[in-house]
């Protein structure tokens, strides 16, 4: 499909530079490749958030350990039922930061001056990351918390029920933008039927959108299942997500569409 095609594109892309496959409706664009080169054709300040959930690149202290697959690392399904591993999840700790530090830089020029940031992360890489973020020149704001509620237990130990949105903004944020304030701890299980080893959770993402100003523009660089960009849409925003592994560029738009056009037909009925 020609760039020219996709309106909200031309509005936010060169599209003299980098001519890529995408899907899409209205409102929503996915965008297929890597995050590192396509971040880069953004037009200036054109996004007003970024939520997103990269490769943690976590799971396991020795190289024999975050070496392993998506799947061994994140999932305890069986080969038979298992989902498409995803690509990114094998740096060490200092290539992984340096990796963050690269596109979020990147990002926070094609976003407009105030612009929240929202990075899922989990204990491990919970330094690394803040690290990341301030190195790229955005101003580190705090965390907040998924509470899974429920977790394999540990003997004499906590449980790991958690992971945390580290966020921030493109500079000053004003404290008079439209925007209510939202929890700091969010309590969703994992998604059942889930198409992504790491899949969120819908509506977790229906309230963490919701720190973007109504109507705006919200990017995710790593949209996998396309949770992020769906969650947006049914909560009035634009959204464009870029996604680098061939069979989550796939599901994640076709979930999106599907769901999308069951939420259109819902309404038109009622």
């Amino acid at each position: 499909m020609p760039l020219n095609e996709t309106k909200e594109l031309a509005q936010i892309v060169d599209e003299t530079i980098l001519p890529m496959e995408h899907s899409g409706g209205d409102g929503w664009t996915i965008l297929h490749g890597d995050t590192l080169q396509v971040i880069r054709v953004f037009k200036p300040q054109v996004f007003d958030a970024i939520i997103t959930d990269p490769p943690y690149a976590s799971g396991g202290w020795k190289p024999a350990e975050k070496n392993r697959t998506t799947n061994q690392k994140y999932s305890s399904m069986d080969k038979e039922n298992a989902l498409p591993d995803f690509d990114g999840d094998q740096k060490d700790q200092r290539s992984w930061t340096r990796w963050m530090a690269e596109w979020l830089s990147d990002a926070r020029k094609a976003c407009k001056p105030g612009a929240p940031v929202c990075l899922f992360i989990d204990w491990r890489q919970y330094p690394s990351i803040t690290d990341a973020l301030q190195w790229a020149g955005w101003i580190w704001r705090g965390c907040a918390v998924w509470d899974k509620m429920t977790s394999r237990p540990q003997k004499g130990r906590f449980r790991q029920q958690s992971e945390y949105i580290v966020w921030g903004s493109n500079g000053p944020m004003p404290v008079n933008r439209p925007v209510g304030c939202l929890p700091g701890v969010f309590r969703y299980a994992n998604p059942q039927n889930r198409i992504h080893v790491t899949e969120k959770p819908l509506q977790l993402m229906r309230d963490l959108v919701k720190i973007c100003v109504p109507g705006g523009r919200i990017l995710d660089p790593f949209c996998g299942a396309g949770t992020t960009v769906l969650a947006s849409r049914l909560e009035g925003y634009e959204a464009v997500g870029i996604e680098v592994t061939d069979a989550y560029y796939k599901l994640g738009s076709d979930r999106v569409r599907f769901a999308l056009e069951a939420d259109s037909e819902e309404e038109t009925s009622e």
